[in-house]
């Protein structure tokens, strides 16, 4: 008989372990303040976050240093968005191709607001930008996104991979239980019909009536059209006779007026984003000459661009309520009216469903198709 010796090619190493990996959360942020709802998100995790060292250099440049080994693990990026939207979204990007390149075997973004959201339609001759920063993600290694109330639903179809919708709205509903005396008397109030679906989901919840506000819409929320100013209408005309195309007519915005009784109630304007707050302010001067002696507002991602905080200070609005999914505790020195609710929780509790690869229904619950 011929004995064959087979080599050992083990060189000393251990089989591979072929269980679940581990996973890492890590922080995309430079700034100190954007690091917050990271840190609250790692503690109801009980994990630390994951060292990392993000800056700019001299030359504006965006770098990223992983310090500690990724490989064959559930990467969990958190990148709030502060008011450098840009530079945030580099980071990004970065961290994530710098993770990928690490052979991390999956890259989940958590990115409570998501930016651009407001450009994901396309208007006269500009683009589609959220479309555009889907595919960059996906190009730059990101396997799968929770977020949390997305400007428009639709926006989930812009990416090749899942994407994790969360809502804040029972959040903010306990926050008026708990927090508004005598809710009861209160009205939900949309600032615009577009915002009719939403305030009618916080209004049905909460057994309350429903008012909606009309007219003098904002510019940048209600130019849906896809209309192109140039050139002259003398150039495009139609040069085959005898075909006339009928012409839209223009819009006449009406004087803004509340539909429903807001008299002797205090009045909850429902929105999912406080940026510029000029609208609001109008809102809440309307809705206090209709008789509402106290003015809430309820968003999710609070913004407060500008001289927001200070315009809030000095109007009708007694309170405005908002998560902490966008850093704002700048905002919040300027004016004590802002106050914040943490939804740490459960986006820390998509992040344990995701890497044990559980069932994410529990987390929407009771949401239905139009919520």
């Amino acid at each position: 008989s011929v004995c064959v010796c087979v080599p050992d090619l083990s060189y000393g190493y251990t089989k591979m372990n072929i269980s679940r990996g581990g996973y890492r959360v890590f922080s995309a942020n430079s700034t100190t303040a954007c690091t917050e709802l990271a840190k609250k998100i790692t503690e109801r995790l009980g994990v630390e976050l994951g060292k990392s060292v993000v800056y700019q250099e001299s030359n504006s440049e965006t770098r990223v240093d992983v310090k500690e080994s990724v490989r064959g693990q559930d990467i969990f990026i958190i990148q709030t968005i502060p008011r450098d939207v840009n530079t945030a979204i580099m980071e990004l990007l970065v961290m994530a191709y710098a993770l990928k390149t690490s052979c991390a075997k999956n890259i989940i973004g958590v990115i409570p607001y998501f930016p651009y959201s407001k450009q994901c339609k396309m208007r006269k001759r500009g683009s589609i930008v959220c479309k555009l920063l889907a595919a960059m993600l996906a190009k730059a290694g990101l396997t799968h996104i929770i977020t949390m109330d997305l400007h428009q639903k639709e926006i989930q179809g812009f990416f090749s991979f899942p994407v994790d919708n969360l809502r804040a709205s029972p959040f903010l509903i306990q926050y008026i239980q708990e927090e508004i005396p005598d809710y009861r008397n209160a009205i939900i109030v949309a600032k615009s019909p577009s915002a009719a679906k939403r305030a009618q989901s916080y209004a049905e919840r909460l057994r309350l009536g429903l008012a909606v506000m009309h007219g003098e819409a904002n510019h940048s929320e209600s130019d849906m059209a896809d209309g192109r100013q140039s050139p002259p209408l003398s150039r495009v005309t139609t040069g085959h006779t005898g075909l006339e195309l009928p012409l839209m007519m223009a819009k006449e915005k009406p004087p803004i007026t509340v539909v429903g009784d807001v008299g002797g109630r205090i009045a909850i304007i429902i929105d999912d984003i406080i940026d510029d707050v000029e609208d609001f302010v109008a809102a809440a001067e309307i809705l206090k000459e209709r008789g509402a002696y106290k003015i809430y507002i309820m968003a999710t991602h609070g913004l407060l661009s500008a001289d927001g905080p200070r315009l809030i200070e000095e109007s009708a609005i007694d309170e405005v309520v908002v998560t902490n999914t966008v850093p704002h505790e700048v905002q919040k020195l300027q004016c004590p009216k802002i106050k914040t609710v943490d939804v740490s929780m459960i986006l820390a509790e998509a992040i344990r469903r995701i890497h044990n690869g559980e069932s994410m229904a529990y987390l929407f619950r009771n949401i239905a198709v139009d919520d």
